[in-house]
């Protein structure tokens, strides 16, 4: 059984960091696509930052983060993570990781899903 379990959110001043983690289990994270995906109140989840390739060397970020957030994978661990710097208001929301169930996939169906993780930026 595929389980991907978040931590790390918290509540922080503008400004500040974070590093969210996604420990999976019953799933090898290494060349598999995995997300950060978030979610705020009233608005529709949308995708931060995705990692794919044989190597998971390559990675995407959406506009608004790039340059803050930084995507990336222990394999040792198992682990997915996201590292936010600079976070601003408007990054307030419920993170939640996602993983493919197949290798080489276009990063587009996303099988598995953890519980979320909230983050709360204060001005």
């Amino acid at each position: 059984q595929v389980q991907l379990v978040e931590s790390g959110g918290g509540s922080v001043q503008a400004g500040g960091s974070l590093r969210l983690s996604c420990a999976a289990s019953g799933y090898t994270v290494g060349g598999y696509c995995m997300a950060w995906f978030r979610q705020a109140p009233g608005k529709e989840r949308e995708r931060v930052a995705a990692i794919w390739g044989d190597n998971d060397d390559w990675t995407s970020l959406k506009v608004s983060v790039k340059g803050r957030f930084t995507i990336s994978k222990d394999n040792a661990k198992n682990t997915l993570y996201l590292e936010m710097n600079s976070l601003k208001p408007e990054d307030t929301a419920m993170y939640y990781c996602a993983a493919e169930a197949s290798r080489g996939g276009a990063c587009a169906k996303y099988t598995y899903w953890g519980q979320g993780t909230q983050v709360t930026v204060s001005s």
